[in-house]
């Protein structure tokens, strides 16, 4: 869970700053119509960067990263990190441009800045939806901090393949057990998010 958690909070700082950056709707330029192609290429260019994060598998970069800092959780965390960040940052552009961006515009118009109008304009409106996907992402962080582990990356994952070379069945039951449980709570942590922002 702290393996997940922690890179959870590094694949947010990826990908809050992305996103920020690489959303149409955000651009001062687009207001009159057209946008600048200088922002328009530093934006495709953020998009790429997105692709390039996600489209590797955290357990690749696992095994790159347990080859640079060693065994253990830096690995996986780092791992989650760098994948969980791409995805976090496509999504989170896809809903910020897919709601209804008059708020934002007009904020922008009238001349407030882009954070400005990206906290009273973007994000009041989508903040369910944005807090139940970074919760989502949370709980599929805390499946992939398992897998890592059997590839040395730290966690309970590397424990359960400890514990299933000495053939413990009964620890490796406890381990599911566990797991199961977490995912239970990331579960009710979401619905009770979304209750509370909806």
């Amino acid at each position: 869970m702290a393996i997940a958690t922690a890179g959870i909070t590094l694949a947010l700082l990826i990908a809050i700053p992305l996103t920020l950056a690489s959303t149409q709707v955000l651009s001062l330029s687009a207001l009159s119509g057209r946008m600048a192609r200088g922002p328009f290429w530093l934006r495709q260019m953020l998009r790429w960067a997105l692709i390039v994060l996600r489209s590797v598998p955290e357990l690749v970069w696992a095994l790159v990263f347990v080859r640079v800092v060693g065994l253990g959780p830096t690995a996986g965390v780092l791992a989650i990190a760098l994948t969980y960040g791409g995805m976090l940052g496509k999504v989170y552009a896809e809903i910020l441009e897919s709601g209804d961006a008059q708020a934002t515009q007009a904020l922008m118009r009238n001349g407030s800045g882009r954070l400005q109008a990206f906290f009273y304009g973007l994000l009041p409106q989508n903040a369910a939806e944005l807090t139940s996907y970074t919760v989502y992402r949370w709980e599929c962080a805390i499946r992939s901090s398992v897998v890592l582990g059997f590839v040395g990356a730290g966690g309970l994952g590397q424990q359960m393949d400890n514990s299933m070379k000495m053939f413990a069945g009964g620890e490796v039951l406890t381990m599911l057990a566990v797991f199961m449980l977490l995912v239970a709570l990331a579960d009710h942590v979401s619905s009770a998010l979304r209750r509370a922002l909806g």
